[in-house]
């Protein structure tokens, strides 16, 4: 199980990947970081990416139907994620988010993990070089096989 620094040189190596950070979205720190970043400082990029992770995964609007925000519970059938895991996992209410510009995509991933955390991937790509496909596949991959703490 890779952790936070093998995460990112593997979202490095997305097509079209120009930086990839963790961020803590509740206090806006960047946990890693690697690669560049809008502006040119990563420490920036995190606190306005975790703005927008925040105000989106605290909106009732963003999130699955029957989702307690208390407990992370889903009352449609008492799993904590909708893939039946059961694990003891409390899923952020997002899975990601895909903000796009006219030269670059910015992919959010939520990370669910077993204490009450509050942290994404951030990824920034090359709009000609990257699959956001892709994107979205490999962030939830890495994002299950994270290990924090």
């Amino acid at each position: 199980m890779p952790g936070i620094d093998e995460c990112l040189l593997e979202a490095m190596r997305l097509p079209g990947a120009r930086g990839a950070a963790l961020v803590d979205w509740t206090s806006g720190l960047a946990l890693g970081a690697v690669g560049e970043f809008p502006g040119g400082d990563h420490e920036a990029a995190a606190a306005e990416a975790a703005e927008v992770a925040r105000l989106t995964a605290e909106q009732r609007a963003f999130a699955p139907d029957g989702y307690d925000r208390r407990d992370g519970q889903d009352d449609h059938d008492g799993r904590q994620d909708g893939q039946g895991s059961g694990g003891g996992v409390a899923d952020p209410p997002v899975e990601d988010l895909i903000i796009s510009n006219r030269d670059s995509y910015h992919v959010l991933r939520f990370v669910p993990t077993s204490f009450d955390s509050s942290v994404f991937l951030h990824v920034w790509l090359a709009r000609p070089d990257g699959n956001l496909a892709l994107a979205r596949i490999r962030l939830g991959e890495m994002a299950g096989r994270l290990v924090l703490g």
